[in-house]
């Protein structure tokens, strides 16, 4: 893994999120009620939505354009909903947020 620093752990605040733009697009970064982080495609699969401006809620954001809710876990689109979101490996270490690159660059790629 090519673990990334974009940033530190507070930057974002709880049920927040950060936007990071990669060389593949934007992944956006949140942080749960519980101070868990976690990191996904910034884009809806559906309309494009940018989630980063969505609704975290327990471990789940909420698209801002049409209410759609994906897990942050799995990527995957709850309740009546089809479709899934890429997620990544996020880590942090000394309240610094570290990002798998690798796992960034080989969503872009398939």
């Amino acid at each position: 893994m090519n673990w990334i620093d974009v940033g530190a752990l507070d930057d974002i605040p709880l049920r927040g999120s950060r936007l990071v733009k990669t060389h593949v697009g934007c992944v956006a970064l949140f942080r749960t009620a519980e101070d868990e982080v976690f990191a996904a495609s910034d884009r809806c699969p559906h309309k494009g939505g940018p989630l980063s401006e969505g609704i975290v809620h327990g471990r789940a954001v909420t698209c801002p354009l049409h209410n759609w809710v994906f897990s942050l876990e799995t990527g995957v689109a709850q309740g009546a909903d089809e479709g899934s979101i890429p997620t990544y490996p996020l880590r942090v270490e000394n309240g610094r947020l570290l990002l798998d690159g690798d796992a960034v660059g080989r969503r872009a790629a398939a």
